[in-house]
């Protein structure tokens, strides 16, 4: 039974990932995330069906210890724009040297073990159609696509197993999870929903044969139109703060491309199994109860 550590395991894609591993009924399970109540809440049902630790990805000990004894790491700890590009050191601890500290552990003590880093689509900036060989050109102030990046190249110079995934926008439910509002709202945008993301990690720990030492950019369905997704959410879960504070104050820097190998990854290991209608439609089943949201969101609806 291969034995498989996920680290940041609470967060959007990291519940799935334990919900398909649980699915798949042959993986022994570690889940790893900082301590806090969120964090606790999150994974208190999976109590007794993984291995649940609280820690740092930083804490080498800790690190090193798991390493040893674990199969596959998916790594999925990571600190979300906006608040990772308003702090360069908070992208250079999460993103990059938190993945250093796993990569040394791997090469140490591990080395047949395979690492899935969930990297970004988000380094291509406003490249049209960039592929996975598309040259990387970032400022010094992009915190965290530069971090992310900087763990690409470490991995690719550092481990024997591995496979990158480069994630765009991650359709989540905004009012409970993490969302990327500040993004141009007249550019097409590869997304993807949590679920199909979270099964690509899992898929791909069936086929790392024909995935070693790989590059993918991920994607869902089709590419939309950002502004008619932001509409779209709009009228299914009215007017929040975290949408006035982003569109109406962070700078619109956030990108999600439209990548002309998307399909590449979904031909090899067949991942997509979700559409728009279907999260709109999860959409509406929790949230259903905003009218007084949705009613003051109406001016903020552009055609």
């Amino acid at each position: 039974m291969k034995k498989i550590l996920v680290t940041g395991a609470a967060g959007t894609i990291g519940i799935q990932v334990i919900k398909y591993l649980l699915a798949e009924g042959k993986y022994e399970i570690t889940a790893l995330d900082l301590k806090n109540k969120s964090v606790f809440k999150k994974l208190k049902r999976f109590k007794r069906r993984v291995n649940l630790l609280y820690g740092d990805v930083g804490d080498r000990i800790l690190i090193e210890a798991l390493i040893k004894d674990h199969d596959i790491v998916i790594h999925l700890a990571s600190a979300l724009p906006p608040l990772s590009d308003m702090k360069k050191g908070l992208s250079e601890i999460i993103e990059y040297q938190n993945t250093e500290n796993i990569i040394r552990a791997i090469s140490y003590y591990n080395p047949k073990c395979h690492l899935f880093y969930a990297s970004t689509t988000s380094m291509y900036k406003e490249k049209v159609a960039p592929t996975v060989k598309s040259k990387i050109e970032l400022s010094d102030f992009d915190y965290f696509s530069l971090a992310k990046y900087k763990a690409e190249l470490l991995i690719k110079e550092k481990l024997r197993n591995y496979t990158i995934y480069r994630i765009p926008l991650v359709l989540s439910n905004p009012l409970y999870e993490p969302f990327m509002y500040h993004i141009k709202k007249n550019k097409m945008v590869d997304t993807i929903t949590k679920e199909d993301a979270a099964y690509a990690f899992v898929s791909g720990i069936k086929n790392v044969g024909k995935l070693n030492k790989k590059t993918f950019n991920l994607a869902g369905e089709e590419p939309i139109l950002y502004k008619e997704l932001l509409n779209k959410l709009l009228k299914i879960n009215g007017l929040s703060f975290k949408y006035l504070l982003c569109r109406l104050f962070l700078e619109k820097n956030y990108y999600s491309p439209v990548c002309q190998d998307r399909d590449e990854l979904e031909n090899i290991i067949h991942y997509r199994n979700d559409s728009y209608a279907e999260y709109y439609n999860r959409l509406r089943a929790r949230n259903k109860n905003k009218k007084f949201a949705k009613t003051i969101a109406k001016p903020f609806i552009k055609d």
